[in-house]
């Protein structure tokens, strides 16, 4: 059965949409491949899997590439086409995915591989996959050796657990890295980073009311961002990869 936390994106798609960050083009040129897999028209077919809004999608598009999405959630695809119109966005999971065999070169998983059943997904995903295909699984993790960073993370929840690489067969070994930036987020939008993470979403309104409030606080009070717009949140963006033997 489905974790609650997983399907609960859906109800705050625009929030989502609005305060979650992008990635670092740098995660991205490690995670696909070079110009050996280049194919004749000078690109190569992508699948976002667990693509949410299509935060990673337009960023794969940006490079001229091929990209189809695919997502649990009829709520999030639909903010994923009213922004990226032009991309095939389909209703499917990790363990089920809607695209015929040997279809896609590269599948790359952004914030969702925590939520996937591995012994389900993996033969799944070889499946789609041409042979010597990549798969690549990226997080955006709050640094919270910032002390405002921190305290947040008191206030929400810290980083999601579980981030663990867990491939296998029929893949090959794991090569893991990690990218430190940051992301300059509206105050506005730092509370729609909240409200749409899982924790904060199943939360009872007033709970959830309390907690954006005891954000609000933090924003008005704490000497690094008391009087500004904006924030520079950091983030360390973990990143890893597999091809398909």
């Amino acid at each position: 059965m489905m974790d609650p936390r997983a399907g609960s994106f859906g109800t705050a798609a625009d929030a989502y949409e609005r305060g979650r960050p992008p990635y670092p083009e740098k995660a991205l040129d490690w995670l696909l491949p070079g110009g050996e897999r280049l194919s004749s028209d000078g690109g190569y077919r992508v699948l976002d899997l667990g693509a949410g809004t299509g935060k990673l999608s337009r960023q794969i598009r940006r490079r001229g590439l091929d990209v189809t999405a695919v997502d649990p959630s009829e709520g999030m695809l639909a903010e994923l086409r009213r922004v990226l119109p032009g991309v095939p966005a389909l209703l499917g999971s990790a363990e089920s995915i809607p695209l015929p065999d040997d279809s896609v070169d590269v599948v790359l998983v952004a914030q969702a591989w925590h939520w996937v059943d591995p012994a389900r997904a993996l033969p799944e995903i070889a499946r789609v996959l041409t042979p010597g295909g990549r798969l690549g699984l990226i997080w955006n993790v709050r640094d919270e050796r910032s002390d405002w960073v921190r305290r947040l993370g008191t206030i929400i929840g810290s980083a999601e657990e579980g981030r663990e690489p867990r491939m296998g067969p029929p893949f090959g070994p794991v090569e893991t890295t990690e990218f430190a930036w940051a992301h300059t987020i509206a105050a506005d939008a730092l509370l729609d980073m909240v409200a749409s993470r899982s924790r904060i979403i199943l939360l009872p309104a007033d709970e959830r009311a309390a907690v954006l409030a005891q954000v609000r606080q933090l924003t008005a009070t704490h000497p690094e961002l008391l009087g500004r717009a904006s924030y520079e949140l950091p983030y360390v963006t973990e990143c890893a990869r597999a091809t398909l033997l």
